[in-house]
């Protein structure tokens, strides 16, 4: 039987996929446990700088990343499909310190589309599409949806696909600023691949601390409490042993070999 949450690195890079495609990736017990364990492991790496996150889609008439809550779970009184310290499908509230780019190539649909606003960067083809329907099955999207969705495209767009329970096709949420960087179908998971290279040429640690500020902002924090978090991101990177060598490279006139500490 194959994982139903899979668990790979390419060098600095944790590729996690969703494996459930022939009940279109929907999130149940064991897959909330499987993904809150592939981010422990990605986190307890030192190795490991920056994750993607995607679904396995193939067999499927129409692509879907993840249709949410497995409902027939739900209905036969199935619990698991959130857990301690994750929340829905072990990831949308999951602490972590280092960034996770979502690969969605399909539908992302109520809690599919939570787990995409819960991660950092979206990578996205045209024949993506983002939705929260649980207005259509009387329920509420109670896994970060109803303040994330805001924040990344606004009030008066996000309202919209709230209320009517309606998703946003894959280039009207490129437009929204939701999606990071379009890519053609099929091809998204080699552009996540090359904007984590991107961001893994750079420092790590400046990385997960400017990560953490910019994060904080978007959650409307006071100024005050984000200029103490900047400072104390500055002090972290200015005390590590990645400062000298960004600096020394820099006067040498070479790439940087960082080593994350």
């Amino acid at each position: 039987m194959s994982e139903i949450v899979t668990y790979e690195t390419r060098g600095r890079v944790a590729l996690i996929t969703l494996n459930r495609p022939e009940a279109r990736n929907a999130i149940n017990g064991d897959v909330a446990q499987g993904l809150e364990s592939a981010i422990d492991r990605m986190e307890a790496d030192d190795e490991v700088w920056i994750g993607i996150l995607t679904a396995n889609t193939e067999g499927q008439a129409k692509p879907v990343f993840c249709s949410g809550q497995d409902l027939k779970a739900l209905n036969a009184g199935e619990a698991g499909s959130v857990t301690k310290r994750g929340g829905f499908a072990g990831f949308v509230y999951r602490e972590r310190a280092k960034p996770v780019i979502v690969a969605v190539d399909g539908l992302a649909t109520a809690g599919g589309c939570e787990i995409v606003l819960a991660a950092d960067l979206v990578v996205a083809t045209p024949r993506s599409s983002f939705g929260l329907a649980e207005v259509k099955r009387n329920l509420v999207a109670g896994a970060g949806g109803l303040f994330r969705l805001p924040r990344a495209i606004g009030r008066a767009a996000a309202m919209e696909a709230i209320l009517t329970g309606e998703p946003i096709p894959g280039e009207r949420a490129y437009q929204l600023g939701l999606v990071s960087r379009l890519a053609d179908d099929g091809a998204v998971l080699a552009e996540a691949l090359r904007l984590a290279d991107q961001i893994t040429a750079n420092a790590p640690l400046a990385v997960w601390a400017s990560r953490k500020v910019v994060l904080a902002a978007a959650a409307a924090a006071d100024d005050e409490t984000l200029i103490a978090m900047t400072n104390e991101a500055m002090g972290q990177v200015m005390r590590s042993e990645d400062l000298k060598e960004g600096l020394t490279a820099f006067i040498e006139k070479r790439p940087p070999a960082w080593k994350g500490r």
